[in-house]
């Protein structure tokens, strides 16, 4: 039998998560160092995992399958395609940069007990979160999707509320109410998205009569499954309930504002980089191959959310006085951009929706982990409370500026190509939305700029004179971040080929060809 290598790249982290909370509580530096080593290891095996990935090969690779509950024909079955594959690399990826940038962000403040370990706790979340967001992009049966779409709940309701962030205004009191608010909003919101689809998992299994997904695609090719339309439409409802609570689609997103907000910053990327991402991968994994005829019925109500969600998250970023919570809002616009793109059902359309996912989560995690270096600097998350920084700390204020620049989508950095192939793809089949979409990219510009003059340029306030700039460990989070941005802004065709094969595969799934543009004939 071949090497479970999907299998093992997911247990990794699993395996890290128990033995680094197992780690006396004298010894934190231990449990960090441990945290970081199964994360590297985590990431050679995903690297692995995507050399072993053939983009003109089968659908679905490095496949593994076993029986799990027989009775409800629920089986362990994982496959990779180019998009699962190319997510599962950006997760194993980040996780150590988060580990990193979160270095110091559980220490206790004081020593409550010998047995007290929170630093330990910290990162065993962080490698649980990893481990069930990897196998979510490699699960190919539904049920057992489901279970990993909900268990990730509980690591993350623990790190939002459990670890916030330090920077809080106001009394360690209402610090802590803030930290519990955000954590069950969080918690609650995306209860209610999972109970949902649970509903529309178990109707899946009433007319089809299995969970896997491979199963469904072989009995609908030979003619031996088909749905009644009704039917179809509330199956995929319930799912896309649930994908766009997570996403989070407007009006379902104002958990993350909070959520993020009150969360350190190395959480705050897992939540929008990582855990984030598993709602649009499943939009496309799940409610187009499963329900291709209700996707398209759903299609205009869909673009119009997103087009919604793009202005709307970007006009409240406009207005934000905190930093953590302007970048959380300019995710929400980012993840429209993100829905518009798979819901277009164009090649070009659902090839920039999966290139930004990856893309979102690199310049994130840049953007938000400068941020948090910067606040904890300063000790405040108010824009306010900044001026100058530039000139005590030039390497921080520079790397601020290109994560905001590629969040911005600055052509050379790579969101960019993600993003302009997205509206290209909304032209070409919605070129109303298109036009709607690009007021986006306008109001990007004004909120990262405003947001940058008014840190890091003008007079040097009393209270950064004495900043220091970034140090090693921060640098080494940071400039890799950087040089993929740049290296992916020039040259995304690694990544294409990866991904555009499954859009292909997604595309017949839906059974939609790209228009074509009409051209005049000449005279």
């Amino acid at each position: 039998m071949s090497f479970p290598l999907l299998t093992a790249t997911a247990a990794l982290p699993a395996i890290g998560a128990v033995a680094t909370a197992a780690v006396p509580a004298a010894r934190r530096t231990a449990a960090k160092w441990l945290a970081l080593l199964f994360s590297l290891a985590t990431l050679v095996l995903a690297g692995i995992a995507l050399a072993r990935f053939e983009p003109g090969g089968a659908r679905y690779q490095l496949t593994e399958s076993h029986a799990w509950i027989k009775d409800f024909g629920v089986r362990y079955e994982l496959g990779v395609d180019g998009i699962g594959v190319a997510l599962m690399a950006l997760t194993a990826l980040l996780i150590p940069f988060v580990i990193l940038a979160g270095w110091h962000d559980a220490d206790p403040l004081e020593t409550k007990s010998s047995r007290w370990r929170p630093t330990q706790g910290f990162f065993a979340l962080i490698l649980m979160v990893e481990a069930m967001v990897i196998l979510s992009f490699e699960a190919t049966d539904v049920f057992l999707f489901y279970i990993l779409f909900e268990a990730m709940l509980i690591p993350m309701y623990f790190l939002i509320g459990g670890f916030g962030d330090r920077a809080h205004a106001g009394s360690d009191e209402s610090a802590a109410a803030q930290r519990s608010y955000a954590a069950v909003k969080f918690l609650l919101y995306n209860l209610v998205g999972g109970l949902i689809m649970l509903a529309a998992v178990i109707g899946l299994y009433v007319v089809a009569g299995t969970f896997s997904l491979s199963e469904i695609a072989e009995a609908r090719a030979n003619g031996s499954f088909s749905m009644a339309t009704g039917t179809e439409r509330w199956l995929f409802l319930g799912f896309f309930f649930a994908f766009a609570v997570k996403a989070p689609l407007w009006p379902l997103h104002t958990w993350l504002p909070n959520a993020m907000g009150e969360a350190t910053s190395p959480v705050a990327v897992l939540i929008t980089a990582v855990v984030d991402k598993v709602g649009t991968f499943a939009m496309l994994r799940f409610c187009l191959q499963l329900f291709p005829e209700a996707s398209k019925w759903a299609t205009p109500v869909i673009i119009v959310l997103a087009l919604i969600s793009i202005v709307y998250g970007a006009l409240l970023a406009v207005g934000q006085r905190d930093i953590k919570r302007l970048i959380a809002y300019a995710s929400i616009s980012h993840f429209g951009f993100i829905i518009l793109g798979i819901f277009a059902m164009t090649s070009q359309g659902q090839s920039g929706a999966t290139l930004y996912m990856v893309n979102h989560g690199i310049s994130t995690a840049a953007l938000m982990l400068v941020a948090g270096f910067l606040i904890t600097r300063r000790g405040s998350r108010l824009i306010a409370d900044y001026g100058g920084v530039q000139k005590v700390a030039p390497i921080l204020a520079g790397t601020f500026l290109i994560g905001g620049l590629a969040t911005l989508s600055l052509p050379g950095l790579a969101p960019f190509v993600s993003e302009f192939l997205v509206l290209v793809g909304a032209f070409s089949a919605y070129p109303a939305a298109g036009v709607i979409a690009t007021t986006g990219i306008v109001l990007a510009a004004l909120y990262v700029l405003v947001l940058y003059q008014r840190t890091m340029t003008g007079p040097v306030k009393a209270e950064v004179q004495g900043m220091a700039d970034l140090k090693v460990r921060e640098l080494v989070v940071v400039l890799p971040l950087i040089a993929l941005l740049l290296f992916l802004g020039v040259y995304p065709k690694p990544l294409t080929e990866i991904v555009n094969p499954a859009v292909q595969h997604t595309m017949s799934d839906v059974q939609k060809k790209d228009p074509q543009p009409e051209v005049e004939a000449a005279k």
